[in-house]
C-alpha cells in the first residue's frame, strides 16, 4: 500500500473542512481533504438558515442565497404567532454554499476527494480510508460532524444529540419569516418552518432518546400547516441528521505523535437551543486553517491559541444556550412537561433567554 505523506490531512468538506482546507492550501502546505459525499452540500441536511453577518466571511454568499430573511415569528403550543422583527438573515442553497467552498479550497491548491472516508486510524497515526489509500499526514483536522472519527480518535465525543427529520414542500404565498414552533411534544429541540422562495423547509428536532417519535411528529406538523393552508400537499427531499447540542468540545489532541485538530460541528460549536452551526464552522475552519499554517511557521504555541481562541469566541454564547436547554429539559422530569411559559423563556427570541 503506497502511504502519502501531506502536510494536513482534512477529514470533512463541509463549511468547516473546505475553509480549514483553503486557509491551509493558500499559505503553501499541502492539504488533501476527504468527504464521505459524492457532491458537497448533498444531501442538505439543515434548514439551511445563515445569519446576514456571514457575508463578512464568506464574500460569495450572496450567489448562493436563495431568499432573505426579515423576522421570526415564534409558535407556543399551537397559539399565535408572536413576532421577533428585525432578524435578518438569509436562506441559502446549501448544496451550492458547500460547493462553492470546496472549489475555492481547490483553486487554493488543496486536493479535493469525494466518496472517500476515514476508516480507520492506526496506532501509529497513520490514517486508512476507504478506498484503500493511507496516509499520515503531520497535523489532522477533523471536521467530519458530529460523530467525528477523528474527534473519536482523540478521545472528544459529542454525546449530547438532537436528531432531525425534515422535507421540502410548497409555500402557497411569499413567507418572509423563520417560523418557530414549541411544543412539550418536541422534547429537546423544536419544529421548523424556513421559506425558500416558492418552497420551504419543514422539520422538527428532538433529543436522540424520542428519534422514534420523529415521523409522526413531523406528519403532525405537516398536516396543520396543509390544513391552514400554508404549504402544499407533496413533500419531497427527506433527510434527517444529528446536531450535536452539549457545548464545546476540546478541540485539541494527538493521534500518536500527530497534532489533531476538530472544527465546526465535530468541535461541539452547533449552538444548544437553534441547532444552528453553519456559521461557527466557516469561522472555526478558517481558524484551524490558519493555526495549522502558524504551527508549520515554526509557532509550537499556535495550537493552543486555536484551542483559546475558539473559547473567546465562542463560550460565552454555547454556555448560555446550555444553561436554557436544561432548565427546559428539566420541566420533564418526574413525567411533567413544560408548559407555555417554560418553553417561550428557553427560546432566543425571550428576554429572559439573555438574562445572565
Amino acid at each position: 500500500m503506497d502511504l502519502e505523506e501531506p502536510d494536513v490531512v482534512v477529514i470533512g468538506l463541509g463549511p468547516a473542512g473546505a475553509r480549514a482546507a483553503a486557509a491551509a492550501a493558500a499559505a503553501g502546505l499541502d492539504v488533501l481533504a476527504i468527504d464521505r459525499r459524492r457532491r458537497p452540500g448533498v444531501p442538505v441536511q439543515c434548514a439551511e438558515f445563515v445569519p446576514m453577518m456571514i457575508a463578512r466571511e464568506v464574500e460569495g454568499v450572496g450567489a448562493t442565497t436563495t431568499q432573505l430573511i426579515r423576522r421570526m415569528l415564534t409558535i407556543v403550543d399551537h397559539g399565535k404567532p408572536e413576532e421577533t422583527p428585525n432578524c435578518p438573515g438569509r436562506i441559502i442553497d446549501r448544496a451550492r454554499f458547500d460547493g462553492m467552498l470546496a472549489q475555492e479550497a481547490a483553486r487554493a491548491g488543496a486536493i479535493c476527494r469525494f466518496r472517500t472516508t476515514l476508516r480507520r486510524v492506526t496506532s501509529d497515526g497513520t490514517l486508512i480510508m476507504s478506498d484503500g489509500s493511507a496516509c499520515r499526514p503531520r497535523l489532522v483536522i477533523g471536521a467530519d460532524g458530529p460523530r467525528s472519527r477523528v474527534g473519536a480518535a482523540i478521545g472528544e465525543i459529542n454525546r449530547d444529540i438532537v436528531e432531525t427529520r425534515q422535507v421540502t414542500v410548497s409555500l402557497t404565498r411569499p413567507h418572509d419569516a423563520t417560523d418557530i414552533f414549541l411544543h412539550a411534544d418536541y422534547r429537546g429541540g423544536y419544529g421548523w418552518l424556513f421559506p425558500k422562495g416558492s418552497f420551504a423547509n419543514v422539520g422538527v428536532g428532538v433529543s436522540l432518546a424520542e428519534r422514534q417519535h420523529l415521523k409522526p411528529l413531523l406528519s403532525a406538523l405537516l398536516s396543520k400547516l396543509t390544513l391552514t393552508g400554508r404549504v402544499g400537499t407533496c413533500a419531497s427531499a427527506l433527510t434527517g441528521g444529528a446536531i450535536a447540542v452539549g457545548g464545546r468540545l476540546c478541540a485539541v489532541g494527538r493521534i500518536a505523535t500527530m497534532p489533531a485538530l476538530l472544527a465546526g460541528d465535530a468541535a461541539g460549536l452547533t449552538h444548544p437551543v437553534t441547532g444552528a452551526g453553519i456559521a461557527a464552522a466557516v469561522q472555526s475552519g478558517t481558524l484551524a486553517g490558519r493555526a495549522a499554517v502558524e504551527w508549520f511557521g515554526g509557532r509550537r504555541s499556535a495550537l493552543d491559541a486555536y484551542e483559546q481562541e475558539l473559547g473567546d469566541v465562542f463560550d460565552v454564547a454555547l454556555a448560555r444556550a446550555r444553561r436554557r436547554r436544561h432548565e427546559t429539559l428539566t420541566c420533564y422530569r418526574a413525567g411533567a412537561r413544560p408548559d407555555a411559559r417554560a418553553l417561550r423563556v428557553g427560546w432566543i427570541s425571550s428576554p429572559h433567554y439573555w438574562a445572565a
